[in-house]
């Protein structure tokens, strides 16, 4: 009988400690470890929600911005930078994706959009043509556009709305495809006035034009404008007229061919989200010093 249990003993003992029933009879952990490829290996039990750490590479956003300081730029590390890239960093960052930045000319980059090749541009503004290829979030900031002229010539330009500006014969520069506002649409599509306005890619293009006195005004939102001339020297050279555009809000424009209305949708709660939490104001603070 003792023999027995000595070899019912012994052989439970060899059977408990090999290896193989052990890691076969071993519950999975909450956070199973990694295979050779870095992946997970298997799929942890959905108990409570992921924390948000980082991206999801299933989520990739392409964002097209342009050379137009403070909003959007190349900072002096070569990476992009300004107020809007940085709102639309922490809206990323909130809806776990990642973001891939394509630089260009707003005309440039308004036809990638609407091929898809790009997924979403900044500091737009809802028309019924752009509706046409594309969706639009909630708006996220206002703007201001402003007339800046050559300064020593301000004293001789006493028009104060931007019809008698046209009506006194004089020229005006803007960038193409940008949209100004109602009161400006209007003014453009008036035959009397058409040629009056000289369409440039850039606003750099038109500071040049206006210190060569090709143009007697150019139109630009107030901040874009100040920060150009401070980093261009030009403060003395062109000053801000009096002739303002209405303000309106700003929006982000996303292509239609790329992007769905529930990624939209999924942008506003993100964008909802960064106000709540103190983020949109820490980042539009550093921009208002």
């Amino acid at each position: 009988m003792k023999t027995t249990i000595l070899w019912f003993l012994t052989i439970f003992c060899l059977t408990a400690c090999n290896p193989n029933n052990e890691q076969a009879n071993t519950k999975p952990t909450a956070t199973p470890p990694a295979s050779t490829s870095g992946a997970p290996a298997t799929t942890p039990p959905a108990t409570e929600p992921q924390a948000n750490t980082a991206p999801d590479a299933n989520c990739l956003l392409r964002l097209g911005f342009e050379a137009w300081e403070p909003y959007q730029f190349m900072g002096l590390d070569n990476k992009a930078s300004g107020l809007d890239v940085e709102l639309m960093q922490a809206v990323a960052h909130e809806m776990n994706c990642q973001l891939e930045m394509k630089q260009g000319t707003w005309v440039d980059l308004m036809t990638q959009l609407k091929s898809g090749d790009v997924d979403l541009l900044l500091g737009a503004s809802v028309t019924p043509a752009r509706e046409e290829f594309a969706y639009f979030s909630k708006p996220y900031r206002k703007e201001q556009f402003v007339m800046f002229v050559r300064s020593a010539a301000s004293a001789s330009l006493p028009q104060t709305t931007l019809d008698e500006f046209l009506a006194a014969g004089k020229k005006v520069g803007i960038v193409s495809e940008y949209y100004y506002g109602a009161e400006f649409a209007t003014l453009l599509s008036d035959e009397k006035f058409k040629a009056q306005f000289v369409e440039a890619s850039l606003s750099e293009l038109n500071v040049a034009r206006l210190l060569d006195e090709e143009i007697d005004g150019m139109i630009e939102d107030s901040f874009v404008a100040r920060s150009m001339l401070r980093r261009k020297g030009l403060e003395q050279q062109i000053g801000r007229h009096s002739i303002e555009l209405s303000s309106g809000d700003v929006f982000v424009m996303f292509s239609k061919k790329s992007v769905t209305s529930q990624q939209v949708g999924a942008f506003n709660d993100a964008l909802t989200a960064i106000a709540k939490n103190g983020k949109y104001q820490e980042i539009l603070d550093k921009y208002q010093q």
